[in-house]
């Protein structure tokens, strides 16, 4: 019996002896190395034993969930604003410390009290001289004539003045307005026809193609805005002259008019003043309430100079928001000495007992939530506590140019209440990563997204079939960051290829749609085989029967790899372009050190894409018509000749790994 059947033989026997211990440690030993391969990491040789198994998933059924990743940052849902009640400006002579919790009626703020009070004690002095007003009006007759005096004296410097101002409107500031407008017009035109000369030399620029075609537009934007210029600038003079003028004399005409007239009134006016005590004394009476109303006032406002909170809550100033207007000196946070104007922002009191999660989603997912969706949030303060919560909305717009490596992308601000809160120390503005569950799916056929790839419209997937791998159509259903559900073409059990396989495993392949440059290569490869059949490849890598596939078609070129961009778009949940080592799922987090190399402690495209490259994902290269193709093709020959051992324990292991996987996919 030769090793392999010893190990074989051992299988159905695990519970007992030597046998069971020893395929116990080798597919122990399979599995670590399978998720260091699948993660970009293992052996050094991609060609090993260890490496091969550790690429194949058992098929599995059970559940997983489909979710959302998200980031953003925490809020109150409910936070009153504490704006200055002071008419005019005010001092602050005591302001609450920032971060403390406050409850109703606290003080929160005091500002200065003696200009207030002053200013009251002003307004009862008005009161006081008012009501002196109101007494000695009803004495007024005694003082009429002297004030008749001074009143007619007074209309007549107003006719005086009026006539002066006319004079001054005909001799000067009409022909300088004119000539002004003059100067406009003809400054303009000048400027114009220079730009149009230079616009014609700048269309033969263009023709013979020194200049681009946006210097040319540029400069025909600015002969445009010129032709206008111009055309404003006459049609002010026209103005001017047809209407302004007129209106002008007619107003200063009017005015010197007007002063007659009142000169006139005044003299009759002096006449009947002796016989208008009663209505001094009309006037007097309302001075008199005037001055009360301005008294009582000023006592409010020295009330409102203690402000109190209006609600539970912590204290958050104003500078420490970002666009909260607030015009502090050098920004500095409002303190003893400080003064505001009224209606100035100073600080809110956000009621922490009940926060919301404010993260931002891809345009693309945001169709997908709706309000009642439960999430998992974990702040960045409490690292790995999950806090439950709903989504209570989404943003009506998308917020644009929030990240300037891609300003064209579009997120939405989606919220999400949370639940139960109490004795967190949650704070507004802390950062938070979110998760919301849009479904999940249960008793499904599932293999890993990397087991499943496209090319067309076709999913397909490589099922270990003898010595090698033979491709496979399916139908996929729902997929999650890691899982594919499988809607048919696979039986719980198989075994299925986590990665692209090396020209000589490949037994069997689909008439699959040709893509781009390799469509005529691939048709004369597959010619004459119906849709959707199996086509049998020899070692080499080629359809059998001799034809040769061509240089960049194999597993590098015309099939569904993972593009590196895509994968990073996917799994950037705060869209900043780059992965940080939270935002990778866990099964890759023990090779993130070794994904990132230059140790920024982030993973970026470029390292993305040499990821991918490590992996065999680079365009054209290993393919079957290719001589590094043929040298793996030959290496896997002289394996597979003295290599049946090995192929033992690899069995043996492929089956606990398929075990394994089963228990952890279904975990949810």
């Amino acid at each position: 019996m030769t090793g392999s059947d010893s190990i074989r033989s051992g299988r159905g026997h695990r519970r007992g002896g030597t046998t069971f211990l020893l395929v116990g440690v080798l597919a122990a030993i399979a599995v670590g190395l399978g998720f260091l391969f699948l993660l970009g990491g293992g052996d050094d040789d991609p060609d090993s034993a260890a490496n091969r198994t550790a690429d194949l998933f058992r098929v599995a059924e059970g559940g997983f969930s489909i979710t959302v990743p998200a980031s953003g940052e925490l809020a109150a849902l409910n936070q009153v604003e504490i704006r200055s009640p002071i008419e005019g400006g005010a001092v602050i002579t005591y302001i609450v410390a920032e971060g403390g919790h406050v409850k109703k009626g606290d003080t929160l703020i005091e500002f200065a009290q003696e200009e207030l009070r002053n200013e009251l004690k002003d307004a009862e002095l008005d009161v006081l001289t008012a009501q002196n007003e109101f007494d000695a009006a009803m004495n007024a007759v005694a003082i009429q004539r002297s004030e008749n005096a001074s009143l007619l004296s007074q209309a007549e410097v107003d006719v005086r003045l009026a006539e002066l101002a006319l004079q001054q409107w005909e001799m000067g500031e009409y022909e300088s307005m004119k000539k002004g407008l003059e100067l406009e017009v003809e400054t303009t035109r000048q400027n114009r026809d220079r730009v149009k000369e230079k616009y014609q030399q700048s269309i033969l620029l263009a023709e013979k193609g020194f200049i681009s075609k946006d210097e040319l537009k540029q400069d025909e934007i600015e002969l445009i805005e010129l032709e206008a210029n111009l055309a404003i600038a006459e049609l002010d003079l026209r103005t001017y002259l047809q209407y302004q003028v007129q209106i002008d004399r007619a107003e200063k005409e009017s005015a010197v008019a007007r002063a007659k007239e009142e000169l006139d009134r005044v003299k009759q006016q002096n006449e009947a003043e002796l016989q208008s005590r009663q209505g001094d004394l009309e006037t007097a009476r309302d001075q008199l309430v005037i001055m009360q109303e301005r008294r009582d006032e000023d006592a409010k406002q020295l009330e409102r100079s203690i402000v109190k909170a209006p609600q539970d809550g912590m204290v958050v100033y104003a500078s420490s928001l970002q666009n909260s207007g607030w015009r502090g000196d050098n920004n500095q946070p409002p303190q003893i000495g400080t003064e505001v104007r009224q209606n100035d922002l100073i600080m809110l009191l956000p009621d922490v007992s009940q926060m919301i999660a404010s993260v931002m989603v891809h345009e693309s997912l945001s169709g997908r939530i709706s309000p009642g969706q439960r999430a998992t949030v974990i702040a960045d303060a409490l690292n790995t506590q999950p806090i439950r919560g709903s989504v209570l909305s989404i943003g009506v717009l998308a917020q644009t140019g929030n990240n300037w490596r891609d300003p064209n992308r579009r997120d939405y601000t989606v919220k999400v209440l949370l639940e139960d809160v109490t004795g967190l120390g949650l704070k507004p503005s802390m950062r938070c990563r979110a998760e919301i569950l849009l479904d999940r799916v249960i008793e499904a056929v599932y293999v890993p997204i990397q087991a499943v790839q496209h090319q067309g419209p076709q999913a397909f997937v490589y099922v270990r079939q003898g010595s090698g791998y033979a491709q496979r159509a399916v139908a996929v259903g729902r997929s999650s960051e890691l899982n594919w559900e499988i809607l048919e073409g696979l039986e719980v059990g198989e075994r299925v290829l986590l990665r692209e396989p090396d020209p000589a495993e490949v037994i069997s392949k689909l008439n699959l749609p040709p893509v781009q440059e390799d469509a005529v290569a691939e048709e004369d490869a597959l010619a004459g085989a119906p849709p959707g059949a199996v086509i049998p490849v020899i070692p080499g890598g080629g359809p059998a029967g001799g034809a040769a596939a061509p240089a960049g078609s194999g597993p590098g070129a015309g099939r569904g790899n993972m593009d590196p961009s895509a994968m990073l778009s996917r799994m950037d949940a705060n869209g900043d372009g780059m992965l940080q080592k939270t935002e990778v799922p866990e099964q890759m987090q023990g090779l993130f050190d070794r994904l990132d190399a230059n140790g920024d402690g982030s993973i970026d495209s470029a390292e993305m894409a040499a990821m991918a490259a490590m992996r065999g994902g680079g365009a054209g290269g290993g393919g079957p018509g290719s001589r590094e193709g043929e040298g793996r093709g030959e290496d896997r020959e002289r394996e597979r000749d003295g290599g049946d051992d090995d192929r033992g324990d690899d069995d043996a292991a492929d089956e606990d790994r398929g075990d394994t996987d089963r228990g952890s996919a279904t975990g949810d």
